[in-house]
C-alpha cells in the first residue's frame, strides 16, 4: 500500500512542473520523452484530461505564435509536450520555436556587440545558451562580449605580514632650555629626556667635548642646531626614538630613509631638453642615485622622503608652466637698381688694306675645293675633332664661313688693276643713344614659431646647382666617331652639388618676463660672376650678433647695400679728351648697379607663463 501511494506521489510531482514552472526556467528543461517501460522513466500512460489539456495548450501556442508572442508560445507548446510526450507534433514545434528564439538572440546580440555595448550584448547571448546549451557560436560570442578575467592578483592580493611605513618622531610642542657643557652623546640624551625621547648611538659618534646653550625652542629646532653643533645626524627608529650618528655620505647612504618614485619628464621636444632636465634635478637635490625609467620620457630617482618631496613638486611646477614660446615676424626687403647708357657717335677708326686677287685665290686653296661639312665629317672620322657635343662644330663651321666671306663682308674702296687690284675695307659711322634702366624691389614676409633656446633656421633664396664632374670621350675609337659623326652621342648626367644661395637666418632666443634676447647667426650668399677652372665663386658674408628687444619691438637687425659703377669710353685718340667733343665724338658707356637689402625682426611672445613658483622647502 505504501508503495502504491508512493508511486502515485512520484508521478504527480513529476507532472507538477508543467503548471509551476516559470517561462525561463521551462525554457531550460529538456524535451521530455517516453522511458519504454524503463524503470524509473517517465510514464507514457496519459490519462484523456492530459490529453485534453496538452491539444488546448497547443492550439493556444500556434495562436500567441502567430501574433508574434513567442516566449509565451514557447510556454505553452513546452507544456503540451509534457502532457503529451508521445505527440512528436508537440516536440517539434517545441524545438522549431526554441531554435527560432535562439537565433533572435544571437542575432541582437551581435548587433549590440558591434555598437560596442557590450553588457547587453552578453545578456542576450547568455539567454541564447540557457534557450540552447549546445549553441557553441552563442557560447564564442559570450566570451568575445564579456570582460577579461581579472588577473590572480585581484581575487588573491598580496599580503604582507606587518608594514611600518614611514616613521615620524612624536616629539608634541613643548618649548625647552638648555645650558649643557659635556660629551655629545649626554648632550643629545639631555636633549632626548627634555621632551620624553629615548635616543640610541651609533659607533660612529665622536666623544668630545660640546657646548649647547639655546632656550625655548621646540623639539625640531633643538636636534636640528644639536646636530649642526656637532657634525651629527639622526634618523628615526620608532615614534618616540631616534639614533645619532655621525654626519658622513657613508652613514647617509645607511641610516637615510630612501623611496623610490618614477617621474614622468615635462613636455620637450629635443632629447637634449630631457637630458638637461636630469642634471636639473641631479644638481639643484645633490642626487645619486637617478636612472632612466622602464619607458620612454620617464626618470626613476631614489632619494629620501623628504627630499622626494621636493622633486615632486619641482616636477609639478615644471608640468604645470612648459618652456614658453616667441612668434617671429620677419621682413626681408630687398631693392635692385640697374642703369647702363650708351651714348656718342662711333667714327670709322680701322682700315684694312689687302690684295683682292691673292686674298681670294688663298681662302679657295685653303678649302682644295670641297665643301665644308664633307671636309667637318672626314677631321671627325679621322679623329682630328674629338668633342662631346655639336655647339664646337657649329662655331667652326661659321667661323670657316665667315673666313671665306671676309673679303666682302664690309664696304670697299679698290683702286690698281691687274696683279695691283687692292682693297681698302673701312669701318662702319654708327651712332648710340640709349639708356636702359631697371627697378626690382622685393618684400618677403615670413613668420616663424620658437621655443625657448631652440634654434631655428630660415633660408630664403636658391640652390645653384655646381658641377663637380663631368664625362667626355678621351679615347676616340672608330664607334665613338661613328656616333659623334651622326650627332647620335648622348654624354652621362654629370655630378652636381646643390650651395645654398640668398639669405640664412638663424635665431635662438630667450624669454625672459616680457623681452626676448635673441641670438642671431646671418649669413648673405650670392655668385660673384666670376670661376675657377669653371666652378663659380660664391661670395660670403656674415653677422653674429645678439639682441633684446621687448614683446612687439621690431629691430632693424640687418642691413647691407653694395654699389657698383662702370664706365667706359671708345673713340678717336685726341677726341675724347675735349671737353664737349668727348660727349659727341666718341662712344661712352655708363653702367650703375645698386643692391639695397634690409631685415627687421619682431619678436611676439604668443605663449609664456608665470615663472614665479611657491617657495621648495627640504624637510627633515
Amino acid at each position: 500500500m505504501r508503495g502504491a501511494l508512493l508511486v502515485l506521489l512520484t508521478g504527480f510531482l513529476c507532472a507538477a512542473p508543467s503548471y509551476a514552472t516559470g517561462p525561463d526556467e521551462s525554457a531550460m528543461l529538456p524535451p521530455v520523452t517516453c522511458g519504454n517501460g524503463v524503470p524509473g522513466g517517465v510514464n507514457c500512460i496519459t490519462s484523456k484530461k492530459d490529453l485534453k489539456q496538452a491539444r488546448r495548450d497547443f492550439s493556444l501556442a500556434k495562436k500567441l505564435a502567430q501574433d508574434h508572442q513567442l516566449e509565451e508560445a514557447l510556454k505553452q507548446f513546452d507544456a503540451a509536450s509534457r502532457l503529451d510526450p508521445q505527440n512528436p507534433q508537440y516536440l517539434t514545434a517545441r524545438e522549431t520555436l526554441t531554435q527560432e528564439l535562439v537565433f533572435q538572440h544571437v542575432q541582437r546580440g551581435d548587433a549590440l556587440l558591434l555598437s560596442k555595448q557590450h553588457d547587453k550584448a552578453a545578456e542576450e547571448f547568455r539567454a541564447a545558451l540557457q534557450l540552447d546549451p549546445d549553441d557553441q557560436y552563442a557560447r564564442d560570442r559570450l566570451q568575445e562580449a564579456s570582460p577579461p578575467p581579472a588577473p590572480l592578483d585581484s581575487f588573491f592580493p598580496p599580503t604582507s605580514v606587518y608594514d611600518s611605513g614611514e616613521i615620524h618622531l612624536q616629539s608634541g610642542n613643548d618649548l625647552a632650555t638648555f645650558h649643557y657643557q659635556g660629551d655629545v652623546k649626554g648632550l643629545f640624551t639631555e636633549l632626548a629626556t627634555a621632551y620624553g625621547l629615548t635616543a640610541e648611538f651609533d659607533e660612529s659618534v665622536p666623544s668630545k667635548p660640546a657646548r649647547f646653550y639655546i632656550s625655548d625652542v621646540d623639539f625640531t629646532t633643538a636636534l636640528r642646531l644639536a646636530c649642526a653643533v656637532t657634525k651629527t645626524m639622526w634618523t628615526p627608529l620608532a615614534p618616540r626614538q631616534f639614533l645619532v650618528a655621525a654626519d658622513t655620505a657613508q652613514n647617509h647612504k645607511q641610516f637615510d630613509r630612501m623611496v623610490l618614485r618614477t617621474f614622468i619628464l615635462p613636455t620637450h621636444s629635443t632629447p637634449q631638453e630631457a637630458t638637461e632636465f636630469v642634471l636639473t634635478l641631479r644638481n639643484m637635490f645633490d642626487l645619486r642615485y637617478v636612472n632612466s625609467g622602464q619607458t620612454a620620457d620617464t626618470v626613476e630617482v631614489r632619494a629620501p622622503q623628504s627630499i622626494m618631496d621636493a622633486c615632486n613638486k619641482l616636477v609639478e611646477q615644471l608640468r604645470i608652466a612648459p618652456k614658453p614660446q616667441v612668434m617671429f615676424d620677419i621682413k626681408v626687403y630687398q631693392i635692385d637698381h640697374q642703369l647702363a647708357q650708351n651714348i656718342g657717335l662711333h667714327i670709322p677708326n680701322t682700315f684694312n688694306l689687302y690684295n683682292i686677287p691673292a686674298a681670294a685665290l688663298a681662302g679657295l686653296a685653303g678649302l682644295g675645293g670641297q665643301n665644308i661639312q664633307n671636309l667637318i665629317n672626314q677631321l671627325i672620322s679621322s679623329g682630328g675633332i674629338n668633342q662631346a657635343g655639336s655647339s664646337s662644330i657649329s662655331a667652326l663651321l661659321a667661323q670657316l664661313t665667315g673666313q671665306q666671306n671676309s673679303i666682302f663682308s664690309q664696304p670697299l674702296a679698290t683702286f690698281g688693276g691687274g696683279l695691283t687690284f687692292m682693297g681698302l675695307s673701312l669701318d662702319q659711322l654708327a651712332g648710340a643713344l640709349s639708356v636702359n634702366e631697371s627697378w626690382s624691389r622685393t618684400i618677403d614676409h615670413v613668420t616663424m614659431r620658437a621655443g625657448q633656446g631652440v634654434e631655428t633656421t630660415f633660408h630664403l633664396g636658391t640652390k645653384y646647382p655646381v658641377l663637380n664632374g663631368s664625362y667626355a670621350p678621351i679615347f676616340n675609337a672608330p664607334q665613338i666617331a661613328q656616333v659623334l659623326g651622326n650627332q647620335s652621342y648622348v654624354a652621362p648626367f654629370p655630378s652636381v652639388s646643390y650651395e645654398d644661395l640668398g639669405l640664412i637666418l638663424k635665431t635662438k632666443p630667450v624669454i625672459h618676463e616680457d623681452d626676448v634676447s635673441v641670438q642671431l647667426d646671418m649669413e648673405v650668399r650670392s655668385l660673384t660672376g666670376q670661376d675657377n677652372n669653371g666652378i663659380p665663386i660664391i661670395s660670403n658674408r656674415e653677422y653674429k650678433g645678439s639682441i633684446t628687444l621687448q614683446d612687439g619691438e621690431p629691430a632693424f637687425v640687418a642691413g647691407m647695400i653694395s654699389k657698383s659703377d662702370q664706365y667706359s669710353m671708345s673713340g678717336i685718340p685726341g677726341l675724347g679728351f675735349i671737353p664737349g667733343l668727348n660727349q659727341i665724338m666718341t662712344t661712352n658707356t655708363k653702367q650703375e648697379n645698386d643692391d639695397e637689402l634690409l631685415v627687421i625682426i619682431t619678436p611676439h611672445i604668443v605663449s609664456n607663463f608665470q615663472r614665479s613658483t611657491p617657495e621648495i622647502w627640504v624637510k627633515r
